[in-house]
């Protein structure tokens, strides 16, 4: 029956009919169905939006303008007659192109192998059993179970909803949680905001339990049909919007500069189409069309660095964004600790072990639960599950049946189960120590209940305070006889304080040398957890993370700031404690205001607006489905020290693609700077327009090994930006200094060589080729040039496009289709003493410069 699903309004089905028409029980399904499913109608999978083809690779090379244009303008040149430098001219366009294909189609490659990593699991229940399976793994007619922080994982008409509210906003473009519930829908509804009874792909658990048959996976759920999903932007990185503001930069100087060129040219009547393809051949040299693909290059190989580091990232654009955090937000649990809680006691409030507690505790599990209830175990319960006095009290919990129950939430801080021993209904509360005392009126002291009178309530308070000053995390536990079958969270009130249950997180033992691997590299870490400021406090002192002003600034403080000066909270301090979620996420865009680079480092369902907010979300492969979705990075092992790994591969990507944009910007402008002041007493133009595209295609061969090269050390201990200005002054000051060793070959050849056009075009050719890539070994690093070791893939290549420069000039190849003659010797020794001159006035230079500005 399950093959005609797709004519089926589940909606409209009571739940017994909906699991008969998908041939499925509550139980599940056998895994061999599973298996044969998944055969029939494939993974539940949605096609990649990111995922280019190798055809879409292959166009976007030629969507530059510019290229078009020339490619226009080279067509139009053969057609003139001009058949060897057309067909030269266009093939050195193509040669470029398909070189940027190939090395974009490589870095894709790279990226899909990468994405093997980032999958996202889900909760089945399968022959009865509750078990953790791939999301691309779910088939038609699967038994889902969610709790809260869990993505939807296919279109799912619920089973059971208790208290169950889900974010709809990926889908209907609505934030506002929606209530779910299992009743039946009229079928005459159609849209997602009416279907109340159905959980969707890709929206995420606000709060509440539901569990529900799969009845649409990949491309046929809602999520899947959705064009609105596939055409979405994401929001643009810091790298995003450096990038776009770096191009518009180029391109105005671009545009200007060729005009210029383009009109001297044409008035000194050296034709107007020569001047054209001139002026657009040197739009092509001097635009750093191969940026993109040595940016992708460069990224897609910081990925696979970070990979082998245990770092994995969803996007491209995060591996600078990540390498250029300067501030880090991070929780204690898990971070700072070993985030593996164990039980140590179970104390009434008097402070001796009470079985009583204990027991509470373990009825009021998320382990167990109401109404077929079958769930993932949180780190409190699990322990206690876990503890060797629990085994005891296995007979003991047995007794006990469970009515209902009310799901944690990270406002009330406090979870509820209603059970029944003896025809006697007792709601059992556990939580947060001070939301528990809040809701309750009476203590058991000395076996008796006693109300909680102001100076019981400091009673308590100072007996928690002595345990989390010993560094325990403290759980309340209470109690309150009700005579009801069903619960609700208003009855979480007028309770009975039993007692305390007491685990121990100790400190990580590498997380002091993380921190200062931290520190050294410029990353102000602030530290941000729900937990008591007190055992907050104790932790950060454990680890020797220096507390601002020795004060821990609590959620309670935080609500009562006004935005003013809650951004001045957040610049002066950095340890934070008792912070909801949605605190969370205000401290991090106060951060982001400030003009910060902030990164936010989370694994739960609380961390999920805060991940979002900040310009590099990082969340852990084992964290909530929620967590991992907002994320842009995803750590294989939650630790400090390979966070600062992942820090440094990031750094070094960002340096490498530095270097390419300073040395081609600089040697780039020199040229035109030289163009335009020899085009004023030049007779002809002084670079064929074959010859420049040659020199752009040959200088653009060693740059895309530029990211395999060595940075030194002392670049990456500062977290850097891209600086426009910086970029501005350099291109000024290098291309000055480009221009001016131009100038001083074609001045000395013209009226001292006497050399003939051929001769000053060939000469000009080599020497521009020449000094960009030997400057590429000046300007990699502020050092002396043999301090720093470039890679071995920059050196070879730099040495093989010099070899073929001064060969090419000497063969028949050379001569016909780029125009280049044999230079006499003369000129050769002029070129070698000016490449010296150059190299040793730019290593000087550059001192000057790197200490002038910060680079």
């Amino acid at each position: 029956m399950y093959q005609k699903r797709s004519e089926i309004v589940f909606w409209a089905l009571p739940v017994e009919k909906a699991l008969k028409e998908l041939s499925s029980s509550e139980t599940g399904l056998s895994n061999e169905e599973v298996k044969k499913r998944l055969s029939e109608y494939g993974h539940n999978e949605v096609k990649n939006k990111e995922q280019r083809s190798w055809l879409n690779i292959l166009i976007y090379q030629f969507k530059n303008p510019l290229i078009l244009i020339l490619i226009f303008a080279s067509l139009v040149s053969f057609f003139l007659g001009e058949k060897v430098d057309s067909l030269v001219i266009f093939s050195i366009v193509l040669i470029n192109s398909l070189l940027g294909f190939y090395q974009e189609y490589r870095a894709e490659k790279a990226m899909r192998e990468l994405r093997k990593y980032l999958s996202i699991n889900t909760s089945v229940i399968r022959e009865g059993t509750l078990i953790e399976v791939n999301a691309k793994d779910i088939a038609p007619g699967d038994i889902v179970s969610l709790g809260i922080g869990s993505i939807v994982p296919a279109d799912i008409r619920l089973i059971i909803a208790d208290d169950l509210t889900t974010n709809e906003s990926v889908l209907t473009g609505e934030s506002v949680p929606v209530i779910k519930k299992t009743d039946i829908v009229s079928e005459k509804h159609s849209l997602p905001q009416d279907l109340k009874n159905i959980a969707f792909m890709g929206t995420n658990v606000e709060s509440g339990y539901g569990k529900g048959i799969v009845i649409a996976t990949g491309e046929n759920t809602f999520f899947g049909k959705t064009a609105a999903y596939l055409n979405q932007k994401e929001p643009e990185a810091n790298f995003q919007k450096s990038m776009l503001n770096f191009g518009q930069f180029l391109l105005k100087i671009v545009i200007l500069m060729t005009l210029i060129i383009f009109g001297i040219n044409a008035l000194l009547h050296k034709g107007i189409l020569n001047s054209l393809l001139f002026a657009l051949a040197l739009a092509v040299g001097i635009t750093p069309e191969v940026l993109p693909i040595i940016m992708t290059l460069s990224l897609s190989n910081g990925s696979l660095k970070m990979a082998k580091e245990k770092v994995i990232t969803k996007k491209l654009s995060s591996v600078e964004d990540f390498g250029n955090i300067d501030t880090l937000c991070c929780d204690k649990t898990g971070t700072l600790t070993e985030g593996i809680l164990t039980l140590k006691n179970f104390v009434n409030i008097e402070g001796l072990k009470d079985k009583k507690v204990l027991l509470y505790g373990l009825l009021c599990n998320s382990s167990r639960g109401s109404k077929g209830k079958l769930r993932e175990v949180n780190s409190v319960d699990r322990a206690l599950v876990e503890s060797k006095d629990a085994k005891n009290l296995e007979k003991k919990t047995e007794i006990y049946s469970i009515l209902d129950e009310n799901e944690f939430d990270f406002t009330r801080r406090i979870t509820s189960v209603l059970v029944i021993e003896n025809k006697k209904n007792i709601l059992i509360a556990k939580g947060a120590p001070e939301s528990i005392i809040k809701a309750s009126n009476y203590v058991f002291l000395k076996n008796k209940k006693t109300k909680i009178t102001n100076s019981v309530k400091l009673t308590i308070q100072n007996k928690i305070k002595e345990y989390e000053e010993e560094g325990y995390k403290v759980i309340g536990v209470a109690e309150k006889p009700i005579d009801k079958k069903e619960t609700d969270k208003n009855d979480e009130k007028n309770l009975v304080l039993v007692g305390l249950l007491l685990f121990s997180d100790p400190p990580k033992k590498t997380v002091k040398r993380s921190l200062k691997i931290l520190q050294k590299l410029g990353i102000a870490v602030k530290v941000i957890s729900g937990d008591s400021p007190i055992i907050t406090r104790r932790i950060c002192n454990e680890v020797d993370l220096k507390i601002a002003e020795n004060k821990v600034l609590t959620g309670e403080q935080i609500d009562k700031l006004n935005e003013k000066e809650l951004t001045e909270v957040c610049k002066k301090y950095n340890v934070f404690a008792r912070i909801s979620p949605e605190q969370k996420y205000k401290i991090v865009v106060s951060l982001n205001k400030e003009g910060h680079i902030v990164g936010f480092l989370g694994d739960g369902v609380n961390d999920a607006p805060a991940l979002k907010a900040a310009d590099v979300g990082i969340s852990v492969h084992t964290g909530a489905g929620v967590a991992k979705e907002a994320a842009d990075i995803i750590l294989l092992k939650k630790s400090l020290r390979v966070l600062a790994k992942g820090i440094i591969v990031g750094r070094k990507t960002f340096g490498n693609i530095t270097k390419y944009i300073l040395n081609t910007i600089s040697a780039n402008y020199g040229n035109m700077f030289t163009v335009v002041v020899s085009s004023l007493f030049l007779k002809y133009i002084p670079l064929l327009p074959v010859q420049i595209l040659l020199i752009n295609l040959v200088s653009d061969g060693p740059m895309l090994t530029i990211s395999t090269d060595n940075v030194d050390n002392e670049f990456v201990k500062k977290p850097k930006r891209w600086n426009l200005d910086l970029i501005f002054k350099f291109m000024l000051y290098f291309g000055l200094i480009s221009s001016f060793f131009d100038l001083a070959l074609i001045i000395p050849l013209i009226w001292v060589f006497k050399a003939n056009n051929d001769v000053l075009r060939t000469s000009w050719f080599v020497l521009s080729v020449l000094t960009e890539l030997i400057i590429t070994f000046s300007i990699r690093t502020k050092l002396t040039f043999f301090r720093s070791k470039p890679s071995n893939s920059l050196l070879l290549s730099s040495i093989l496009a010099s070899v073929l420069t001064v060969v090419l000039p000497f063969t028949n190849f050379g001569k016909i289709l780029f125009k280049l003659i044999p230079i006499p010797q003369s000129v050769i020794i002029y070129i070698g003493i000016l490449l010296l001159s150059y190299f040793f006035v730019v290593e000087a230079v550059k001192r000057f410069f790197f200490k002038k500005f910060e680079v």
